[in-house]
This record gives structure tokens, C-alpha cells and sequence, in this order.
């Protein structure tokens, strides 16, 4: 059901004393937000659009706890607005059509009606769709929330509708504002408590956060509860420890968090910084990710960043992805932990991946140009009157295993896609190659 905004704002004025401190502590004004001074501090464009008495349909993007429905409410607090919220988890187009009812009611006694629709990401692109003339026609306005990318997860006549804004995890410097109000306050907070904040207290809280203020208050009020049982009169990193318990990853593995993560440790690797890669490699196993997805991955990596400059990391690489195979979750993490520290640590040459693409380009332009016919096969008495086979020269009866005729098409004339790096074993061939390449060349145009 749908709340007006005066109603609203009065219950959030005067919380019960039983509702959750993150709900006590809700900010009752865009002064109160925390950490979002990008969007709501002095000139910012939410704080502009508040002050101008403009609020346009908005998608909200941000991580859990950043404040997306807080700012949507204060966003839509007046008396000529109606603050109508519903979930993408429960919702469907039955609750849209009620809420576009309810609209067009108040839009006849011009009345603004703002529906806020929370885990907009939910919604598949059918129900998106329901919503897109009624957005368009202002019979309402729309607020989405969403912790997922919306250029993924939005439908585009929706988004190109709607002023996307992007919120930030809250840093520590403002869950400790946050943690420190929260704990003096006497009306809506844990003042009255008997249990001071200590500063050590407030930073392993504000660290455990990650950025989320909902469980920042959830993790104070669960502490301080611990500590007055206790009959300790300050908080401390115990308690939040006790409290806290094992941290549990933001990790999703079919959106955004999931390709962040290892972007993250792939571009560590290429960068030759094995600590980080690490850290993004425990990252993706303590979340939960599988194993065998991180060792095809590190297969890919050997072969497109290390290459010839090391060979034998694409033979380690894929022992690793049979032994995760094989054996799995926990001890998989072991054979991962050496490959990453090894190709971390590897010389690194993408020559031989972009060699591939110069020659895929070419045979994309060029077409199916002929095959010279010294390289082709002459399984015919036919095919060996035309031509097939003559004058192939069988390297290995070379005396140096040799032979410098040419081989690519007429059309490629002595087109070069393969540039060895100087990095590693790759030098060896470099030098090799360039040797072979200068007796191909003063061979003449070959047989």
C-alpha cells in the first residue's frame, strides 16, 4: 500500500522504540545523509533538484545500505505528494495498475504521485514495460532502486526516460559520523544506553560495514545489546568481533560484483602484481565461486598475456583446471594460489593473441586466397599433374630442419602478424625468427 508523505514523514519523525536503530536513525533531511556529499551536498544535483521542487523519474544505483529509499523519501516529502513504495521481489503488474489508478486520482486534483519501486532489477522486462506510458505520460513518477547495473538490468525506453544517479558505498570517515550519532543520540539512538562508542569499537564496526550503513547501526545496536548483558559501560572490538562473526562477501555470480571481481584479478596478473591477484583470487573463492570458472579463466590468461614468453604457465595453468576438477573446493584453492603467483610473476607477451588477430583480419578481407601450390596435398594422379605438391621441400631432410620458401598466399605477399616481445623465452625466438625471416626473404618469391 502506497503512504502519504506527510504521514510518512511524522512516523519517521517519531519512531517506535522497538523498530531496528538503522530505521530510528534514518536521516528526516538531506542534511542527516551520509557519505553521498557527490549528490546531496551543497550544489549537488539531487540537492539542486530538492531545492527547485523538481523531482523527475530517477533510478537510484547504488550498493546495499548506501541510502537509495532514504533518498527517495526525502526526495518525495511534501504535502502535494503522494509516496507510493512497492518491491520488485512481491510486486507485479496488478500492483502497477493499482498504483496507476491511484495516479491518475490524484493527478485530477493535482496532487503529484510518486511510486518507488524498490529491487527494480526484479522486474522482468514485460512488467517494465507496463510501466513505460504511464512514466511517459507524467500520470507518475517513478524512483527505482536497484543494486544491479541498470544499463543491464533496466529496459532502455525506461532508462532513457529516467536520470540514473549513482550512489557510493558510505567510506569509513562517514559510517564513524554515522556510528557516533547514532550512539549519542538520546531520542532515536543508544544515548541512553550506558555504553560508550569507543573509537577503536566505532572503526572495526565501520571496517566489517563495507560500506553499508544498515548494517553498520545493525551491527552497533547487536553490540552494545552484548555489552550491556556484560555490564560493560564502553564498547569494545571484542564485542564487534563476537558480533560481527564472519564477514560475508559481496559476490553475485551472474552480475555485476562477479565480473568486477575478476576483472580485478586479471588485470592484477597482466599488471605483475601477485599480491593483489591474490586477494581478488580469495575474494572469489570465499564468496563461493567455482573453482574450475577461475582455472579456465587463469588458462586463458597463460596463453593471451603470458604466451611465449613463458611457455610452461599454460601447461601449469591447465594442470590447475584438472586438479580443480578433480578435487575440488577446499584444497582447489592450493593449485590456484600457484598459478597465480606464478603468471603473476611470469615475463608477459600477448604476441602470439595478437598475432592471431592480424591474421584472422587478413583472411577476413582477403578471403579464401589460394594455397600455394607446393603446400597442397596431391592424393591424385590428377591433382599431381596440376601442379599439387611439386617442388615441396620436407624440412627435417633440410640440414639445418630449414627451408626458406614461401608459404603464405601470393595475395599476402611477406605479410609479418607474429612479433615476438624481447620479454623472456620469447627472446629466443625473436632472434630465431628474425634470422629465418631474412634467408625466406633473399630466397626470392620461392617456387
Amino acid at each position: 500500500m502506497g503512504d502519504d508523505a506527510s504521514d510518512l514523514f511524522a512516523r519517521r519523525t517519531t519512531p517506535s522504540s522497538r523498530a531496528p536503530l538503522a530505521d530510528r536513525m534514518r536521516p528526516r533531511s538531506l542534511d542527516e545523509v551520509a557519505g553521498q556529499d557527490t549528490l546531496v551536498g551543497a550544489g549537488a544535483p539531487l540537492r539542486a533538484l530538492a531545492d527547485a521542487g523538481e523531482l523527475p523519474s530517477l533510478i537510484l544505483w547504488g550498493p546495499p545500505g548506501c541510502g537509495k529509499t532514504t533518498l527517495a523519501r526525502l526526495l518525495a516529502r511534501g504535502d502535494d505528494v503522494r509516496f507510493h513504495p512497492l518491491s520488485a521481489v512481491s510486486a507485479g503488474v496488478a500492483d502497477v495498475r493499482t498504483a496507476v489508478k491511484q495516479a491518475n486520482l490524484d493527478r485530477a486534483t493535482g496532487r503529484r504521485f510518486v511510486l518507488f519501486l524498490d529491487e527494480i532489477h526484479r522486474f522482468n522486462r514485460a512488467q517494465q514495460d507496463a510501466l513505460l506510458p504511464h512514466v511517459e505520460a507524467g500520470t507518475l513518477t517513478l524512483i527505482g532502486a536497484t543494486t544491479e547495473n541498470p544499463s543491464f538490468e533496466v529496459i532502455a525506453p525506461l532508462l532513457s526516460r529516467a536520470r540514473v544517479f549513482t550512489l557510493e558505498p558510505l567510506a569509513p570517515e562517514a559510517l564513524a559520523a554515522l556510528l557516533e550519532r547514532a550512539a549519542t543520540d538520546a531520542e532515536r539512538g543508544l544515548g541512553q544506553s550506558g555504553v560508550a562508542l569507543g573509537s577503536e569499537a566505532r572503526d572495526a564496526i565501520s571496517h566489517a560495514a563495507d560500506g553499508d550503513a544498515r548494517r553498520a547501526l545493525g551491527l552497533l545496536e547487536a553490540a552494545v545489546a552484548l555489552a550491556q548483558r556484560s555490564g560493560e559501560t564502553e564498547l569494545r572490538p571484542e564485542r564487534v568481533q563476537e558480533t560481527a562473526g564472519r564477514r560475508i562477501l559481496l559476490h553475485d555470480k551472474e552480475r555485476e560484483e562477479h565480473f568486477n571481481v575478476i576483472s580485478a584479478l586479471i588485470k592484477s596478473l597482466r599488471a605483475s602484481d601477485p599480491d593483489a591477484a591474490l586477494y581478488y583470487l580469495a575474494r572469489l573463492l570465499a564468496a563461493g565461486e567455482d573453482a574450475t570458472y577461475v582455472a579456465r579463466r587463469l588458462v586463458i590468461f597463460a596463453s593471451e598475456d603470458v604466451g611465449n614468453a613463458e611457455p610452461q604457465g599454460l601447461q601449469l595453468a591447465s594442470s590447475a583446471l584438472v586438479a580443480a576438477e578433480r578435487i575440488g573446493m577446499p584444497e582447489a584453492r592450493i593449485p590456484l594460489a600457484q598459478v597465480v603467483t606464478f603468471l603473476a610473476c611470469a615475463p608477459k607477451s600477448n604476441a602470439s593473441y595478437t598475432a592471431l588477430g592480424r591474421a584472422w583480419e587478413a583472411a577476413e578481407k582477403l578471403g579464401p586466397a589460394p594455397v600455394p601450390l607446393h603446400l597442397r596435398n596431391a592424393p591424385t594422379p590428377l591433382m599431381k599433374e596440376l601442379g599439387y605438391g611439386r617442388d615441396y621441400r620436407y624440412a627435417h631432410s633440410e640440414p639445418d630442419a630449414f627451408v626458406p620458401d614461401r608459404n603464405l598466399p601470393d595475395a599476402l605477399g611477406d605479410r609479418v602478424f607474429y612479433e615476438p616481445s624481447e620479454r623472456g623465452a620469447e627472446a629466443d625466438l625473436a632472434e630465431r625468427l628474425r634470422t629465418w625471416r631474412q634467408r625466406r626473404i633473399k630466397k626470392g618469391d620461392g617456387p
